[in-house]
């Protein structure tokens, strides 16, 4: 059996059935852009340890298509769970005779930079937010302060916000994909168990939400009128505004590890931070935020200093 072919039997009765859409569609891509065209045509029984290592290596050199350089270790690490997850099915089922794909070397992945926006930019991002007429811009400074990922931000309903308590809930997120060849906005669980939660909102936050809320036409916080947001349209407009303000460009992330340094800069304890922001664990958090806290703490030992 030709690779290609078991990748998408494997594909349409293992993934499908049992992933989220957006893993679905993130492996059927793979496949189609990387996998496909380097070892699709392979008979399944002849894959050995050396072209699945020559195929990794051709990644990380020049595996880029629109580029020609090379595809960042975290990307290619994905594409090798996708090797080793359908190459290990097909050894269980007995397609495979063998199975080589553990032997693979995998590239040492490095934390991400934190790119966070300084408190002069946040307050200048804040007021032009504040003062537009835009009811959707303010999913902004909603991510400013509670550290919202973009697809959770754009998945909010009303019914998410207890306004009695000041409660906001995390339950759904959503992406940008297609259905059945159409762009569409699809709706999801949230990335992980970790990321259903419950963030208390800043009392200087609810007043605003609550005026929105009497003008808004659509059930979800953050619309174009009656019709909710695109992430990608979100993110360009997010781009735009920061155009608009001569700030540096930063992705629309970066809102979210703003909030982080922010609330460390506060003194927030990273369990509580870790809790807020959805990480499976406090070490993820710690090791994301190391650079901000340790700016955190030698400030504190100079403030300390001036007491001397």
């Amino acid at each position: 059996m030709k690779y290609i072919t078991w990748l998408n039997e494997w594909l349409e009765n293992y993934i499908k059935p049992s992933s989220k859409q957006r893993t679905y569609e993130r492996y059927r891509q793979i496949i189609k852009l990387h996998i496909s065209p380097a070892l699709g045509n392979y008979d399944i029984t002849e894959i050995s340890v050396i072209a699945l290592q020559r195929f990794i290596t051709s990644l990380l050199t020049n595996g880029n298509k629109k580029t020609k350089q090379g595809l960042s270790a975290n990307f290619v690490n994905t594409v090798i769970s996708v090797l080793q997850n359908s190459l290990k099915t097909a050894h269980l089922i007995g397609i495979a005779p063998e199975y080589v794909a553990n032997k693979i070397k995998r590239p040492k992945t490095k934390e991400k930079q934190v790119d966070c926006f300084t408190v002069l930019e946040q307050k200048k991002i804040e007021n032009a937010v504040l003062n537009s007429k835009k009811d959707k811009l303010f999913g902004i400074v909603l991510c400013l302060y509670t550290g919202l990922r973009i697809g959770e931000l754009l998945a909010l309903t009303w019914s998410d916000i207890d306004f009695d308590k000041g409660l906001l809930v995390v339950a759904k997120t959503c992406h940008d994909g297609t259905i059945n060849g159409i762009h569409s906005r699809i709706m999801d669980s949230p990335k992980t168990i970790h990321s259903r939660r419950i963030i208390p909102l800043p009392k200087q936050i609810l007043p605003l939400l609550k005026s929105i809320k009497k003008r808004s036409t659509c059930d979800y916080i953050i619309a174009d009128g009656e019709k909710p947001v695109f992430v990608r349209s979100y993110q360009r407009t997010f781009e735009l505004l920061l155009k608009k303000l001569n700030i540096p460009h930063k992705g629309f992330h970066s809102l979210r590890h703003t909030f982080a340094t922010r609330a460390l800069e506060c003194g927030m304890d990273v369990k509580t931070l870790s809790e807020l922001l959805g990480h499976k664990n406090a070490t993820i958090t710690l090791n994301r935020y190391a650079h901000s806290m340790l700016e955190h703490k030698a400030d504190m030992m100079n403030r300390l200093g001036k007491l001397l």
